[in-house]
């Protein structure tokens, strides 16, 4: 990218939540998801949990059920879709590449877990990503950090890869950026076909990544595949 390209993106990375990215891949969010404390929200989540655990004919006075409502919505709210919160979007810090590393850098095998937003159970994987460096390189541990920040949400497959993507392009001020997931869905293998075999793969190929195959086959070397 260019000085300009650069000014471009730095505004966007300014911009609160995912309103950076292209409207097709921001997480659908009401606007006012984050306007009360988590405690209220943790509270709130509890009762609903708990009105589901009673229909299903749960005793929750038993004392292994009594704390499960409270316990599912501390889980939602700070671990599972601690991702839906701007706030707990990683600063991606960059650095001079004073020593001129050209070659592809990859971080590979990035755990990844995730939701489905269709039946509210696990995604389990992993992410690779590579990036060409230009003018600057990045922390080894914010590629981890984006990916696990996109992760921790309810989510499709598909958006989340280009949601990285995008999102490490941005930070990185260049388009030669690679992202490749694999990945099992539990609604897939634990209702359904219950298929238990399959995995799913997706991938987002940017600039030099993009145009030259033998770049792309070198990624899917490094990576394994």
């Amino acid at each position: 990218m260019d000085n300009s390209a650069e000014d471009q993106a730095a505004a966007l990375l300014a911009l609160p939540g995912d309103a950076h990215l292209p409207e097709n891949l921001r997480t659908p969010l009401r606007a006012d998801a984050f306007a009360g404390a988590d405690a209220d929200k943790i509270e709130r989540i509890a009762t609903h949990f708990r009105a589901i655990m009673d229909e299903l004919g749960l005793d929750l006075s038993d004392d292994s059920l009594a704390g499960t409502p409270r316990r599912v919505a501390k889980m939602y709210v700070q671990e599972w879709f601690r991702g839906l919160d701007p706030a707990q979007r990683p600063e991606v810090r960059l650095f001079e590449n004073r020593y001129e590393y050209r070659e592809m850098l990859v971080e590979r095998d990035i755990t990844l877990f995730s939701c489905c937003e269709h039946h509210f159970v696990p995604i389990i994987g992993k992410a690779h990503v590579a990036y060409l460096p230009a003018g600057n390189v990045v922390g080894l541990s914010k590629l981890n950090r984006v990916v696990q920040y996109y992760a921790r949400r309810p989510q499709v497959q598909e958006r989340l890869t280009r949601q990285i993507a995008a999102e490490l392009r941005l930070s990185l001020h260049t388009d030669d950026v690679a992202v490749l997931i694999e990945a099992d869905h539990l609604c897939v293998m634990s209702r359904g076909v219950n298929d238990t075999s399959s995995s799913t793969l997706t991938a987002d190929y940017g600039g030099r990544f993009g145009e030259d195959a033998q770049l792309r086959s070198e990624f899917l070397r490094q990576i394994g595949k």
